[in-house]
C-alpha cells in the first residue's frame, strides 16, 4: 500500500470511529482534516464536491469521503476511503444487533450522546464559518443562501431547496449575460443501471433504497417503513430501534441497514444489507468525481455550482438550527455547547475528535449532578 493510500485509510478509519452527529457534522470534520490541516484540496473544490454530492442519491457524508479519497489516491483512494469510513460503524452496529437479538433491548448510551450532540453543533458552526466565507462570493449569492435557509426552516425538502437555488443562480447568470446561451450541460444525475436478477432479497431491497435515497440518512426511516414494515418483514419498534442505533453509533446513519439486515438474516443478512445500501454511492461518486472540475470550467455550470454551494452551506446551517432546538434544552447542554464553541474557535488546531470525546465525558459527568 503506497503512502497516500495508507494516509487515506488511517484518516477515514479514524473519522469513521469518532464522527457522531449526522452528515453535516461528518462533513465539518472532513473539511477540518482534509482542507484545513492536510490541504489535499482547496476550500473551493471541497465546496464544489459538497454541492455536487447533494444532487445525487446516497449518504452525503459517505460520498464525500470517497471524493476526498479520490483526490488523494485516485480510484483506489475512493474505495479505501469509503470502506474505511463505513467499517467501524458496521462492526459496532453488528455488535449492537447481536445484543439486541439476544436480549431484546439496547444498551444505555444516552448520557454520552447527551454531551456529544451539543459538541457536534459547535463543530458544524466552525465548518459553516470557514465554508461560508468561501461560498459567499457576492451579495446575490448571499441573498440566495438566506432564501434557501428560510425555505429549509419552513420545511421545504433540502433537495428541492438546493435545485431551486441552483436554478435561480442560473437565471441570474442569464439576466446579467443575456448574450450567452445554454449549449449543453453535462447531467448531474446518473440513472442507476439495473442489477442482474438475484435471489438475495435483502441485498435487492437495500440496493433499491441506496440507489434512490436522497438527502440525509434520516429519510431512510420512511423508505424502510414502506419496504419492510408495511410488508410485515419488520415491526415498527424494531425499525425505530434500528434507526436509534444508526444515530448513536459513529459514522453514517445508514449503518441502520446493517442492524436491520442482522434481524432479517443474521450475519450474512447484515453483510448483504450493508453492501446493498452503500454500493450505489461508490458507483455514483466514481462517475461524478471526474466531472466536477470540468463543470467548474464552464461559466454557465459554474454559476449553477456557486448557487448550489451557497445553498449547501444554508442547508448545513438549517440542520444546525434544528439540532440546536432539539439539543440545547437545559443549562448543561448549553454549557457543553459554549465550551465546545470556545474550543472550536479559540483552539483552531485542536482535533475535532477531542471535542467529541470531551463532550461525551462532560455529558456523562453533568448527568450525574
Amino acid at each position: 500500500m503506497n503512502s497516500n493510500l495508507k494516509e487515506v485509510a488511517q484518516l477515514f478509519f479514524k473519522l469513521g470511529s469518532i464522527a457522531f452527529g449526522g452528515p453535516a457534522a461528518h462533513i465539518a470534520m472532513m473539511e477540518d482534516e482534509v482542507v484545513k490541516k492536510r490541504k489535499w484540496m482547496t476550500h473551493q473544490h471541497f465546496l464544489d464536491l459538497v454541492g455536487a454530492t447533494n444532487l445525487i442519491p446516497g449518504p452525503n457524508s459517505t460520498e464525500m469521503t470517497m471524493h476526498c479519497g479520490h483526490e488523494r489516491a485516485g480510484w483506489q483512494g475512493l474505495i479505501v476511503a469509503g470502506a474505511c469510513f463505513v467499517f467501524p460503524a458496521v462492526v459496532i452496529t453488528m455488535i449492537f444487533a447481536w445484543l439486541y437479538q439476544q436480549y431484546g433491548q439496547l444498551p444505555a448510551v444516552e448520557p454520552f450522546i447527551y454531551g456529544i450532540k451539543p459538541a457536534v453543533i459547535a463543530i458544524i458552526l466552525g465548518a459553516v464559518h470557514r465554508l461560508g466565507k468561501k461560498a459567499l462570493k457576492s451579495v446575490e449569492l448571499g441573498l440566495l443562501g438566506v432564501l434557501t435557509l428560510i425555505a429549509c426552516l419552513y420545511g421545504v425538502h433540502e433537495i428541492i431547496a438546493l435545485f431551486a437555488c441552483g436554478l435561480l443562480g442560473l437565471l441570474w447568470y442569464f439576466v446579467r449575460r443575456p448574450q450567452d446561451r445554454l449549449h449543453s450541460i453535462t447531467p448531474l444525475l446518473i440513472l442507476q443501471v439495473a442489477t442482474s436478477a438475484t435471489t438475495l432479497k435483502i441485498l435487492w431491497t437495500f440496493l433499491k433504497v441506496g440507489a434512490l435515497l436522497y438527502g440525509s440518512g434520516y429519510v431512510l426511516f420512511a423508505y424502510l417503513d414502506a419496504e419492510l414494515v408495511n410488508t410485515g418483514l419488520l415491526t415498527r419498534q424494531e425499525l425505530i430501534d434500528a434507526v436509534a442505533v444508526g444515530q448513536f453509533t459513529p459514522g453514517p446513519v445508514l449503518s441502520t441497514a446493517t442492524f436491520i439486515g442482522w434481524q432479517l438474516g443474521g450475519f450474512w443478512g447484515s453483510i448483504a444489507a450493508t453492501i446493498g445500501i452503500f454500493l450505489p454511492s461508490f458507483v455514483f461518486v466514481s462517475i461524478l468525481n471526474p466531472l466536477v472540475p470540468k463543470m467548474r470550467k464552464s461559466a454557465i455550470i459554474s454559476a449553477f455550482l456557486d448557487a448550489v454551494n451557497i445553498a449547501a452551506v444554508a442547508v448545513i446551517i438549517a440542520v444546525c438550527i434544528e439540532m440546536g432546538r432539539e439539543t440545547l434544552t437545559d443549562w448543561r447542554t448549553i454549557l457543553i455547547a459554549l465550551l465546545s464553541m470556545a474550543a472550536v474557535f479559540g483552539l483552531q488546531k485542536m482535533n475535532s475528535a477531542f471535542i467529541v470525546l470531551g463532550g461525551a465525558i462532560l455529558g456523562y459527568v453533568l448527568t450525574l449532578i
